[in-house]
């Protein structure tokens, strides 16, 4: 039964093998939309045009997204369908689609409509909309939350496999959370946005959600590309997702400066989850969150309000009657700012991006709650303003830090409301967010995903010591875009040695003529591009040469010459230099 059909890439996927149609499938999406009676989720239903593509599309034709059915946020062109930006004065009739828009169109997505939002994307609860507001698919007493509302709540009721939103404060990250989906904020740059209504120019990213990190991740790699039409687009390296490594740092926020706002709930659930990052192998440092704060703090308080009535233009001044009454009043704040105000702004974030680096160190993550605490309909209609600014907590200062974040669901807090986590990284390291988020999704301390090796533009690279997961010299690997492949071990042909000097302690693996053994190493795949550069800081005695794994397959890797052993210690019956280091302490 096509009721009871999963709209999942995966399922659909299935569905369609089985001889389901697309056009069956969009007449299954919009009679669900109609059994809901939630008026609020689309501004604008493209049933027509939607099942005028279905049946274009004839029979599988091998491309990825052929017969998925999605969503639009409407503040993004998708040709011959109306774009508001939940503004009716502003309406206009889309010649083109917006850059993201044209590749799914092209991987096969069928597009079903327009969704709801907070009037050009000011607002993180989700009503701040002339239109009906959509019903927050967990619990109707609580926001749906924004500005990305409709593109979040359509995904959690099924209606359609993903949807697009903009991210510029947390737009794509606390509708995730409070419709229990996965958000997927990527880098900035990362997705052409040509086509997109802006709400501050510099810090505007479309988002992707998505009903799992697997599939949000799919439909990045699908959506993600430079274009050189879009002045904002970064050609950026494409990494792949793997799996997590044994080790691995995160950065959180500690007890002290832990905000919920009094929701002693929420504060217990993120411990309960840091402790489920700590036993997939990370190592949770916890901080001073300060600093992230007072960049939070700059997003309305600075000059970048005034960014968005840049945004919207002359409309506030000639026809302010057209705009949301608490999206008018927060415009205003950008009148009395002044291009004085704007460079001191630049510098004071400069500042405070230099004490977040310090904060973050050579952390590659940083785990926050997606959201302090709930939100209900009663509370944003007492105060519509300091709810909200509440609900950017976690959200308001990473696109002004450019890092990239998921927001993905971790289970049931203790009170039965959806606990969602955000993994954080730097710009360029979605894979790396994206891996702790798949390994954590909906409580789980999920099994080590396997790898699909290295790509054609990366080297396998076993390390042997100082350069494993967690240990001091990682970061030489994981800087230059290095990532986890598998631990696996050597053929048993190899002896182990821990060797003098350091710090940092070193070993040196050395192929044996006889009496070897096998030695536990992890397998990293470096960039071609940088892997001159890598191997230009290896000192003496060690070098990189070639080692051979149990499997019998060879790999780049660390050995060490053998005259360095003179003066070295045996550990080969450690196994591994892990195991030598915990049996030392």
């Amino acid at each position: 039964m096509l009721a009871d059909l999963a709209f999942t890439l995966e399922s659909l996927r299935a569905a369609y093998a089985r001889g389901i149609t697309p056009e069956a499938v969009v007449e299954e999406a919009f009679r669900r939309l109609d059994a809901l009676a939630d008026p609020g989720i689309f501004l604008y239903e493209a049933r027509h045009a939607a099942l005028g593509e279905a049946r274009a599309l004839g029979t599988p034709d091998g491309r990825p997204l052929w017969g998925i059915p999605y969503a639009v946020k409407d503040n993004i062109d998708v040709a011959l369908m109306p774009t508001t930006a939940a503004c009716p004065d502003f309406i206009h009739v889309a010649e083109a689609d917006a850059g993201a828009v044209a590749r799914l169109r092209a991987a096969g997505a069928i597009c079903l409509g327009k969704t709801n939002l907070d009037q050009f994307a000011t607002g993180l609860v989700g009503v701040r909309t002339p239109y009906p507001v959509p019903r927050n698919a967990i619990d109707p007493a609580l926001v749906p939350g924004g500005s990305s509302s409709g593109s979040a709540v359509a995904v959690a009721r099924g209606l359609v496999a993903f949807a697009l939103g903009t991210d510029t404060a947390g737009s794509g990250r606390v509708p995730a959370a409070l419709n229990d989906i996965v958000g997927l904020k990527p880098t900035l740059g990362a997705l052409s946005s040509t086509g997109m209504v802006p709400a501050c120019r510099t810090l505007d990213t479309i988002s992707i959600f998505a009903p799992s990190v697997a599939e949000a991740w799919e439909l990045f790699e699908l959506t993600a590309g430079y274009d050189p039409a879009d002045p904002w687009s970064r050609p950026l390296p494409r990494r792949r997702l793997s799996p997590l490594p044994p080790a691995f740092e995160v950065v959180a926020p500690d007890a002290a400066s832990l905000r919920t706002f009094g929701d002693t709930a929420q504060a217990a659930y993120f411990e309960e989850t840091l402790e489920r990052v700590a036993a997939l192998g990370g190592q949770v440092r916890r901080v001073d969150f300060a600093p992230f704060y007072a960049v939070a703090d700059m997003l309305y308080a600075g000059p970048w309000v005034a960014e968005r009535l840049a945004a919207v233009g002359e409309r506030f001044f000639d026809a302010p009657e057209t705009l949301h009454p608490v999206t008018r009043a927060i415009l205003a704040g950008g009148v009395k700012k002044s291009a004085v105000d704007a460079f001191r702004g630049l510098y004071r974030l400069q500042e405070l991006r230099r004490r977040c680096a310090g904060v973050l160190g050579a952390a590659s993550l940083v785990c926050v709650p997606t959201m302090p605490c709930f939100v209900t309909l009663a509370e944003i209609a007492a105060d519509p303003i300091g709810p909200n600014a509440r609900l950017g907590t976690y959200t308001n200062f990473v696109n002004l830090l450019d890092l990239c974040g998921i927001a993905v669901p971790t289970g049931p807090r203790g009170d039965g409301r959806p606990g969602s986590l955000t993994v954080l990284a730097r710009a360029g390291e979605d894979a790396r967010a994206a891996a702790l988020a798949r390994a954590i999704e909906r409580g789980g301390t999920a099994e080590r995903e396997e790898s699909e090796g290295p790509g054609p533009d990366e080297i396998a690279l076993a390390v042997c010591g100082a350069h494993m997961s967690g240990l001091p010299l990682n970061h030489e690997l994981s800087a230059r875009g290095g990532r986890f492949l598998a631990s696996v071990r050597t053929a048993p042909c190899y002896r182990l040695y821990a060797l003098p000097g350091g710090p940092p302690a070193r070993p040196g693996l050395v192929r044996a003529h006889e009496g070897g053994a096998a030695i536990a190493v992890e397998v990293w795949a470096l960039p071609r591009a940088a892997f001159g550069d890598f191997m230009a800081g290896v000192p003496a005695p060690l070098a990189i040469g070639t080692v051979t794994l149990e499997d019998g397959s060879m790999v780049k890797g660390f050995l060490c010459e053998p005259h360095a052993l003179v003066g070295a210690r045996d550990i080969t019956g450690e196994g591994g230099w892990r195991a030598a280091l915990a049996a030392a302490v």
